[in-house]
């Protein structure tokens, strides 16, 4: 594990110190945790140097023993040839029946973490940060259908999301 990979998630921690969700967002509910554990393949993100460079990203989320969720996330970093993975903790902000959680990397500093749409059979999701300017488009498997990626690329636009900038690590196929 690389420090490098973390700092950044520390900055974004300590200048976001955000726990919200930004205006305009609803997260999803009724929301299952249970469905929504498990692996989860980066299709689309906004760029920010956490992840900048970073392909074949995943996150893969479990229940922690204190009843929140374990966030690992993993990603392959070309230049450099190497595996980076950061692990994490989040905790609904509020009842656990609505998709808003806060996620740490380090410490105290915690950041938001709202599912703003999800498919019904959990295959897919959009999940904003603490403000429009942290998005990214999760699913199941690396080439989710063209018309699923379609809709959520149009969810996300009328959220305000410039999906014009998003990096694509997967094809919609």
């Amino acid at each position: 594990m690389k420090s490098t990979f973390y700092i950044p998630i520390l900055l974004l921690m300590m200048l976001s110190g955000c726990t919200g969700t930004p205006t305009g967002v609803t997260p999803v509910s009724p929301f299952e945790l249970q469905r929504y554990l498990g692996q989860w393949q980066e299709i689309a993100r906004l760029d920010h140097s956490f992840e900048r460079g970073l392909s074949d990203v995943t996150a893969t989320y479990s229940l922690r023993d204190d009843g929140g969720v374990k966030v690992i996330n993993r990603g392959f970093n070309a230049a450099e040839q190497t595996w980076q993975q950061a692990e994490g903790k989040a905790y609904f902000v509020g009842d656990s029946d609505t998709a808003a959680l806060k996620v740490s990397f380090f410490g105290p500093f915690y950041g938001g973490y709202n599912v703003a749409k999800l498919s019904q059979d959990y295959s897919m999701a959009l999940v904003i940060g603490p403000s429009l300017e942290y998005a990214w488009l999760l699913a199941r498997n690396k080439t989710p259908a063209k018309t699923e990626c379609a809709a959520f690329i149009e969810s996300a636009t009328e959220l305000g999301i410039k999906t014009a900038d998003w990096i694509w690590l997967q094809q919609c196929q």
